[in-house]
């Protein structure tokens, strides 16, 4: 297995900052990721664009922290050996462990899988009935800076408020009350964003630092999703708004 698929899972699950554990369901078609933060506020979707061989079955892999560690010894070079080994007292085809091995056997670790009975009662699927996207675009890096701006300078705000006005997408943080803040996130924007749903600000803000190319949609129903091809994967992050 090449590293890097690994690297990409870690960095756009536990990257987050709120995601420790994932479910992986793999085919010979098709390798699929599903992960949710324990208060729900962002729920992730992965698909790679190639099927992951060695991620045929469903399992999860816990302890996402154990797992980045491990990939980043620089030990386990081009020439090293990661595979995922199988075999359990109730399956003998069950993902069980990936395995790191430098070629000389000199610096091994096992990292364990989680069985698949187990991830899906912790990870449970949820079905994303679908609405319709009242705004949609790819955010600039310059609009994406003068959002950590105004985090910085809101900082005590965990959330912020996404609202159109006059074709521009505003985002808000704050009220009048106290100390607030305002810029224009996407200029000249189709559609209209009306209802003042609340977004929270760490995971937006980890998600527009992921590499990899970004497209924003705002549903007035109270939803946004997010997704990030990232070139060896497509991920979608739904944020559903925090009342």
């Amino acid at each position: 297995m090449n590293k890097d698929y690994l690297l990409d899972l870690i960095q756009h699950t536990h990257g987050l900052g709120v995601v420790d554990l994932v479910k992986v369901v793999g085919t010979d078609t098709e390798t699929q990721i599903n992960a949710a933060s324990e208060d729900r506020t962002v729920i992730v979707y992965g698909n790679f664009k190639n099927p992951l061989a060695d991620f045929v079955g469903t399992f999860g892999m816990p302890n996402l922290s154990k797992l980045k560690t491990i990939v980043n010894f620089d030990d386990y070079d081009a020439n090293s050996t990661i595979n995922v080994i199988r075999g359990s007292t109730s399956d003998p085809d069950a993902p069980t462990a990936i395995h790191f091995e430098t070629k000389t056997g000199d610096f091994v670790n096992d990292y364990r899988l989680m069985s698949k009975g187990i991830v899906e009662d912790k990870v449970k699927n949820v079905t994303f009935k679908g609405t319709t996207w009242d705004v949609e675009f790819a955010p600039l890096v310059s609009n994406i800076q003068r959002l950590k701006k105004q985090a910085q300078a809101n900082s005590e705000e965990v959330n912020f408020k996404t609202k159109t006005d006059g074709g521009d997408l505003k985002i808000y943080f704050g009220d009048h009350s106290t100390h607030s803040g305002n810029f224009i996130f996407q200029p000249n924007v189709t559609g209209n964003v009306l209802k003042p749903w609340n977004w929270p600000v760490k995971v937006f803000l980890a998600i527009m630092d992921l590499p990899g190319d970004k497209i924003v949609r705002i549903a007035d129903a109270g939803v946004t999703e997010i997704t990030v091809d990232s070139g060896l994967a497509v991920w979608r992050y739904l944020l559903p708004a925090v009342k």
